[in-house]
């Protein structure tokens, strides 16, 4: 059985702040979204590049964290015991 989970991600810059929104679509139907920005020094050479994927990383990042605490919750749902040992 293959299942496909997608993931859209939308990048915006306004004046030296990037933001991203990473949406996960697939499980049940069920959207998870995670957000990530980045913000350019005045100092350092402006190139929007490193601000996408500093922003699209952080919150991809986020994005993860939010699937790994879903995770643990309904492996604790489904046995009724804390989970330990995971990061959340």
């Amino acid at each position: 059985m293959s299942k496909n989970w997608n993931v859209q991600m939308s990048i915006t810059e306004l004046d030296r702040v990037t933001m991203c929104e990473a949406r996960l679509t697939g499980k049940n139907g069920v959207t998870l979204v995670g957000e990530g920005s980045a913000r350019a020094n005045p100092a350092d050479e402006n190139v929007p590049a490193i601000g996408d994927e500093l922003a699209a990383a952080r919150a991809l990042s986020d994005l993860a964290h939010q699937l790994l605490h879903t995770a643990v919750m309904d492996i604790e749902a489904h046995t009724h015991e804390t989970v330990r040992g995971m990061e959340v």
